[in-house]
């Protein structure tokens, strides 16, 4: 937290960092930039925390000394500068100092979890949302292995986080509430925007059957489960589930027989439609699911292979292109293998994809809404500085806003995040003065943006597209005259300009 705030005083003091005089602090788009993972400390290096921060001047990795171990089982939540507010592995939640959260013990009360003290190691077993309207409020949405015999969780639960207790630092005020009493399919907690862009879905799936329960998450409370039976029918599993950033699209997979499904899927009634059953000949056994950032492209990792489906074709199997397999690499020996896991779309708009196993390594897709190969997937691309396992963040898209001209949509909501509107939120740069290497943190837009940078004689040159929903940009000006740079942002006809001095190497 120290290290976080003295870095935007700096911020605060540099220089150019926006037009319009609009407050620095404001747009840095917070909620999901932060994620936290790796192991505790007890044991030192390679041993340790991990942070990926996706708010400073490039995706910034660190080595965190903390208590707290991520295994699968991994949810955090910042506010919108980006200051950590709580994590959760699952058995207990700490706060943004690292202690356990003021009565944060606890959570999943069942002999698996006392198995696993350090953290769960479930796929999506726990979510945080904000409670709509009303702001300090946090709803974490968590469940475990209650039966270990039959792979399922009998228990859908919430725990309330109220930040304004010890001192800011937050404190749970209900814990364990039993939302859902049943078969469930263990982890994969999911959610979505309701249709009018305040409130939420929140979803998960009955074991042995096609059946979906749903709740919806309003200023009011929880309200449900309803439910839903479509699909095929699902035993006992793990996987992922995700949906597309649009909300409109749903994927479920999971490679031990029952494979991948799409499903369409209405925000204003939370129903499914339409599924799309894929049957994928392959290793079959873990993996993940994620959506590019325009909701086009599917992407399926699949322990030895990596696959992009084109979810807007008629034939959304026949558009399967095989992007990678795996390589034989091992980090940082035998036989920790760089595999495909469970994946994650990032506020810089690439995916990340875990390794199956503690490594040192994350794959990455540069660029997920480019077709084929084009799609820039790197294996084993990104290097970490502690052992590493699995523990990307379950976020959803936080920044969606309502469906226009829906019959939902009536609650006037024009912004995407409450707060000031994007103009007011502006445009950072980081760092300010820079040698070449920059980067632009700005506010998520549901559109396309494109970047133009002009030198002072209004000569154009750099120009590159911006993924919808992300909201931090790289950006090189090596090889450029030293001097004052333009950036401006356009997204439809919002528009954003900031400056760039580029200091003499």
């Amino acid at each position: 937290m120290t290290r976080r705030v003295a870095y935007q005083v700096l911020l605060a003091l540099g220089v150019g960092s926006c037009l319009l005089s609009v407050h620095p602090a404001h747009a840095q788009q917070g909620l999901n930039n932060l994620w936290m993972g790796g192991y505790s400390e007890e044991f030192g290096l390679p041993w340790g925390g991990i942070d990926l921060e996706f708010h400073s001047e490039s995706l910034t990795i660190s080595q965190v000394d903390r208590e707290i171990d991520f295994k699968r089982t991994n949810a955090n939540i910042t506010d919108a500068e980006g200051n950590l507010l709580f994590s959760t592995n699952g058995a207990y939640i700490a706060n943004a100092t690292g202690d356990t959260l003021l009565n944060g013990t606890g959570l999943n009360p069942s002999n698996y979890t006392s198995l696993f003290p350090e953290g769960l190691y479930l796929s999506q077993a726990c979510l945080i949302l904000p409670k709509p309207d009303a702001p300090g409020i946090y709803y974490l949405f968590h469940g475990t292995l209650d039966d270990q015999i039959g792979f399922l969780a009998r228990y859908l639960y919430v725990t309330t986080i109220n930040m304004g207790l010890d001192g800011g630092l937050g404190g749970v005020v209900t814990k364990n509430q039993v939302l859902i009493d049943d078969t469930l399919n263990n982890g994969k907690i999911t959610a979505v925007r309701h249709a009018n862009g305040r409130d939420w879905w929140v979803l998960c799936h009955r074991q042995n059957t096609n059946s979906y329960y749903r709740l919806l998450v309003t200023p009011d409370g929880i309200t449900g489960p309803a439910e839903q039976a479509i699909g095929v029918i699902r035993y006992a599993d793990g996987g992922q589930v995700c949906f597309s950033l649009d909300g409109s699209k749903f994927a479920y997979y999971w490679g031990d027989g029952d494979d991948l499904e799409v499903f369409d899927f209405d925000r204003c009634t939370g129903l499914f439609s339409n599924p799309v059953h894929i049957a994928i000949d392959d290793y079959n056994q873990m993996g993940g699911v994620a959506f590019s950032p325009s909701s086009q492209f599917l992407y399926v990792s699949s322990v030895l292979d990596v696959y992009q489906y084109d979810v807007s074709v008629p034939d959304v199997e026949a558009s399967m292109v095989h992007i990678a397999h795996w390589d034989s690499t091992y980090s940082p020996s035998p036989p920790f293998a760089t595999l495909f896991d469970i994946a994650q779309l990032a506020p810089d708009g690439k995916i990340y994809i875990g390794t199956g196993n503690s490594t040192f390594k994350l794959h990455v897709i540069n660029e997920p809404d480019q077709p084929g190969l084009a799609c820039d997937m790197v294996q084993h691309g990104i290097t970490l500085p502690t052992y590493y396992v699995n523990s990307l963040p379950n976020h959803p898209n936080y920044f969606l806003g309502p469906v226009d001209g829906s019959v939902c949509d009536s609650l006037g909501i024009n912004t995407l995040t409450p707060g000031p509107s994007p103009r007011e939120r502006g445009a950072t740069v980081q760092p300010n003065p820079t040698t070449g290497s920059f980067r632009l943190n700005y506010p998520a837009s549901a559109q396309v943006g494109w970047l133009e940078v002009r030198n002072l004689a209004g000569q154009l040159v750099k120009r590159e597209r911006l993924p919808q929903w992300s909201t931090v940009h790289a950006v090189e000006l090596q090889g450029q005259a030293a001097g004052m740079y333009q950036c401006s942002m356009r997204w439809g006809t919002e528009t954003m300009t900031t400056r760039v001095i580029l200091a003499a190497p």
